[in-house]
């Protein structure tokens, strides 16, 4: 299986919303897995035949623009405080960020929430939000990774 097909894939996994993708090729087998953010998806088909079906041939997507990250620019967001980590200033209201985002130096990228008080954590930085590393509700740690951009 050729790096385009292996593109290909990960380009059908991050478009349908789904979190994992299997696919054999005569002894060739490749498994490509993500963790879903909290964002809602588009319904995915019923069943998963159905949802196997719903994916176009290989040969058909092979195509794909090359949408990779070069992981040598990467910089990685961390948390500087224990607490909790909020996608958004509330509820019903829309997130701060999404994986596509661009974003200037001293946008709010999240909130932290610690001893009732909640702290924002902003962009050092212009860049591209690649990765969101925590769910909306999730503990953070000291020193964890928030989000990557380039």
């Amino acid at each position: 299986m050729d790096i385009a097909k292996i593109k290909a894939l990960t380009e059908i996994l991050c478009s349908s919303g789904l979190s994992a993708i299997e696919v054999d090729e005569g002894e060739t087998r490749i498994r490509i897995e993500r963790e879903l953010s909290s964002k809602p998806v588009k319904s995915l088909p019923a069943t998963q035949a159905s949802a196997v079906a719903a994916l176009p041939d290989l040969d058909e997507v092979a195509d794909v623009p090359d949408k990779s990250v070069d992981h040598g620019n990467l910089i990685e967001i961390k948390s500087p405080l224990v607490g909790v980590y909020y996608a958004s200033p509330s509820p019903d209201s829309d997130t701060f960020v999404s994986i596509g985002s661009m974003v200037k130096k001293g946008d709010v990228l999240c909130i932290i929430e610690t001893m009732k008080l909640m702290n924002e954590i902003v962009a050092e930085q212009d860049g591209e939000i690649v990765d969101i590393c925590l769910k909306n509700g999730d503990i953070a740690e000291f020193g964890q990774v928030l989000f990557k951009m380039v």
